[in-house]
Formats: C-alpha cells, structure tokens, sequence
C-alpha cells in the first residue's frame, strides 16, 4: 500500500519559520487609539483657559482704579504696572484751577445763503449786442451789464412822436373852430349843435394827444431797458446767453445770475429744547453774537449776529431753523458752503474752569487728580461738570480754586502716586540723554567682547525716568573676556522692557521679543 505524502517546506513560508541564521524581524508597535483624541481635548482646554485670561485681562485693565499700585521702598520699581517700572516719581503737568467767565454756546449745522439772489432777465425782445461783465466779477447797482439791440425802440419813439405832432396840430385848429363857434353863436350866426359838436372834437383831439405822449413814454422805457443794469451789488455767475443771440422777455432761463455776499446770510438748525432761552433773548432785544467755523471746526471763518427765527419747528428731525447775517468784509463766507455755527446764548460769571483734558471719566464716575502741595502725591477728586466746550469745562462742585489738577501724564496716575512737576522740554532731553547712554552700553559691550579694555558696560533708558550707565574693570587674571565682557542695553517704553546682551564675537543680541540684531 502506497501512502502519498506532500512535502511542505518551510522555506517557502520565512513568516512561519524563518531562515537558519536570519534575524528575527522587529515587533511592528501599534499606536494606541486612543491618544490622538486625548491630546486634542488637551489643546482644546488650553486654548479655553488662555481665552479666559486673556478675556479677564482685558476686562480689568478697562476698569479704572481697579488696578493695584505697589509702593516698594529702597532701590526696587515703584508704582506697579501704572508707574510703568521707572525709578522716581511718575512726571505730570499741571495747572491751577481758575475763575474765569464761561459762554454759553449753542452748536448748530447750517449752509450759507445769499442776502439776495436775481437771475436777471431782459424785459425787451431784441438781438443781444453786447456784455459788459467777465464771469465772477463783483457788480455794483446800476452797472450796466447787457445791451440789446435798441433800434427797434429807437423807430417806434420816433413815430410815437411823428403822431403826436399831428394829434397836436389837429387839436390846435380844433381850439380855433371852437372859438369862432362860440362867437357866431351869441350872434345866433350858428346852431347850437355846431357849437357842441365842435366841443366834443376838441376832447377827442385832447385823448389822442394823452395816448401819443404814453406811446414815446413806453418807446423811452424800452430803448431804458435794452441797457441791462445790475439790480444790487454781488457777484456774478457764469453767462448763460452769448452775444448774437435773439433774448425774449418770456425766457424761463436768465442771462446771468446775481448773488449778493455783502452782507450774507446763514441758515442753521439748532435743538427744539435750547430754543425757549433763545427766543427770551430774542424777545429782549439782545442781538445774540454768533461764529462761523469751517467744516473740521478747525478755522474761525466770520463773526454775526442771529437774525431771527422760523415760525415753526421741524416735527421729522426736532429742529428749529434760525437765520444769522454776517457782514463778510473779507468775502471768507460762500454760497451754499458748509459751516458749523456756535451760537453765544449767554456768559457765566465767575466759574471755576479746568481744561477739558483733565477731566477724566471712570468707575467712579467724573473725576480730576489734583496734587498736593506738600507730599507731591495725586489724589482722585470726583467732581461734578456743568457746561464744556472743546477745549474748557465748567466745574460745580468737587474742588477749589487754586487746587493742581493734572493735565498731561493722567495715564499713569493712581490713588497716592508720588509725582513731580515736569519741566518744559523735559522729555525732550530725557530721550536724548537715554540714547547716549544706550550707545555707551553697547560700545562698551563690544569693547569687552573683543577684549579691548575689559570692561562691562551697561546703559537703561526708562521714558520719564534717569539715564543710567556704569562700568566696571574685569581682570585679564580672572576669567575669560568673552565669558564675563557683557554689554547690557535695555530700552524702557510704556510697561515693556527689552534687554540685550553681546556674544563673543562682538554682536548685539536684542531679547523680549524684538529678535536678534
């Protein structure tokens, strides 16, 4: 019996037996599943617990007076986050608080108008012969600006008069007759009729004579009005008829038009609920002064008086019109030009007035830090404000006249801050001292890394602050010169500080995030 037996040889199959001498190949590692999901809910909880920081951060830094001061004693920072790190008192500008008399101004928008505006016409049908005016040019009243072709009127006042000539021969001799019929008839030489009929002649003669002498007075007044005059003194438009034209008295459109800048108006709009102590003055007689100031309120354009008022009150926007007349000497005001009016209703008396700047607003509400005298500290005086203006406010109550308030610097200022005066051009000369002394820092930094003189140098400069720079000798005898020569430069703006030191070769190396250099 034969037994079929199918060989099998296991090097056919390395997985299941490997070669005789082969390595074993390596486990393959498998990365648990897990994890990648563990290490984003880690980054997803980190970025939530920064967001929250940086949210409460930003809400305590808008929170006046909220912020902690620290006053460390000695050779350390004083005055926290708000002193900004320098060493000394925090630099202010001060001034007095004084009584002055404050105006009561009301603002209002408004457009320049023309006192007066013709569009001038001609009054006559005629060819236009000739322009006396060049476009923009300033006219006077009575300025013949235009000539129409006047011959026309010319031929009919001549036969105007040609027919009164006749119509008074006719009733000469028609006197005569009525003479020599009132004779022949106390005679009994004529009827009564003749007499009469010769009456009635004489009056038609006499009514003809009337309409002959309308006749040249209406051929006078057209040949007056082919000369065009300028009905008041303004500036003229841009023509708008060129000579050869034939003009028309029925024209809709004019030959120029006329705007009169001397004396000149403004239209402006000012609140319903400021115009009662308006109209009080108005009523009284009081001429209430007026400025206009251009579109930026930065230039002072003309000085008027209001004029009047409108009849009523504007129900879509809650505005009254008013109407202010300036005498423009200076032609500063045009037509139509945009202004910002500042209307003086009244003057307080004897107020006390601070700058608009120092006055701050707060938690705590309305606020000035005054100074005191005789420990140089600032103190927070909440105050309570009546009326402003761009650049003064009236103060009610809250502080004394001759009180320092503080009007430059208020940025770093907190409750008990020790401050000093500061000089006029102060900053100026702390910025170029503190840039001397940074570049003494990094020249003598290099110096030492090159081992020329073996020195350390290092300068900080600190905004409001001193200017300080200091060296010391490093022995050749002690350890190496590009282990221990350091120049340290640190540059100090606002709450940030960066610091930087050089490297063996000589560079400068800036750190807190400013890179190297």
């Amino acid at each position: 019996m034969t037994t079929n037996t199918t060989s099998t040889d296991l090097k056919d199959y390395p997985e299941v037996r490997p070669r005789h001498g082969a390595p074993e190949p390596p486990p393959q590692k498998f990365a648990p599943s897990g994890k990648p999901k563990k290490r984003g809910f880690i980054w997803v909880l980190l970025l939530l617990i920064i967001a929250g920081v940086a949210a409460y951060a930003v809400w305590r830094a808008g929170q006046p007076g909220l912020i902690p001061q620290s006053q460390n004693k000695g050779g350390g920072r004083k005055g926290g986050g708000r002193n900004g790190g320098g060493n000394g008192p925090i630099p202010v500008v001060t001034t007095p608080v004084k009584l002055a008399d404050f105006p009561v101004i009301q603002d209002g928008l408004g457009n320049v108008t023309a006192y007066y505006t013709v569009t001038v016409k001609s009054r006559v049908d005629g060819q236009l012969m000739k322009v006396n005016f060049n476009e923009g040019d300033l006219v006077q009243a009575g300025q013949i600006l235009i000539e129409i072709d006047p011959r026309p009127y010319q031929v009919q006042l001549e036969l105007a008069q040609g027919q009164m000539a006749r119509d008074a021969a006719l009733l000469a001799n028609a006197k005569v007759d009525l003479d020599r019929y009132t004779t022949l008839l106390k005679q009994d030489a004529i009827p009564q009729q003749q007499l009469d009929t010769q009456k009635a002649l004489v009056a038609q003669y006499e009514g003809n004579i009337k309409t002959d002498q309308a006749n040249i007075d209406s051929a006078n007044l057209n040949l007056t009005w082919a000369k065009v005059p300028a009905p008041i003194s303004g500036r003229v438009g841009l023509r708008q008829v060129d000579p050869g034209n034939i003009v028309h008295a029925s024209d809709q459109t004019g030959m120029v038009v006329i705007t009169q800048l001397q004396p000149i108006t403004a239209l402006f709009t000012i609140p319903e609920d400021n115009l009662p102590i308006v109209m009080k003055k108005l009523n009284s007689g009081i001429k209430l002064p007026l400025d206009a100031y251009s579109r930026d309120n930065s230039q002072k354009l003309a000085s008027g008086t209001l004029e009047t008022v409108d009849n009523q009150i504007d129900p879509t926007t809650g505005t009254s019109k008013l109407k202010a007349v300036f005498p423009n000497k200076d032609n500063a005001l045009f037509p139509q030009q945009f202004v910002n009016i500042k209307l003086r209703v009244d003057t307080l008396h004897q107020q006390m007035v601070v700058p608009f700047v120092a006055v701050q607003n707060g938690q705590q509400g309305t606020f000035v830090y005054v100074v005191d005298p005789e420990s140089s500290k600032v103190h927070l005086k909440v105050v309570k404000v009546g009326i402003t203006d761009a650049d003064s406010a009236q103060i009610v109550s809250g502080i004394n006249v001759g009180d320092q308030i503080v009007i430059d610097g208020t940025d770093r200022l907190d409750e008990g801050v020790q401050v000093r005066i500061r000089k006029p051009g102060e900053l100026e000369a702390i910025a170029a001292s503190g840039l001397r002394a940074g570049k003494g820092g990094k020249k003598g930094g290099k110096k030492g890394a090159n081992g020329q003189g073996g020195s350390v140098a290092q300068g900080q400069v600190e905004q409001g602050g001193n200017a300080q720079g200091r060296a010391s000798d490093i022995s050749s005898e002690g350890p190496p010169v590009s282990d221990a020569a350091r120049g340290n430069f640190g540059q100090k703006a606002g709450d940030s500080q960066y610091k930087g030191q050089f490297n063996k070769k000589g560079q400068f190396k800036k750190k807190g995030g400013g890179g190297e250099q």
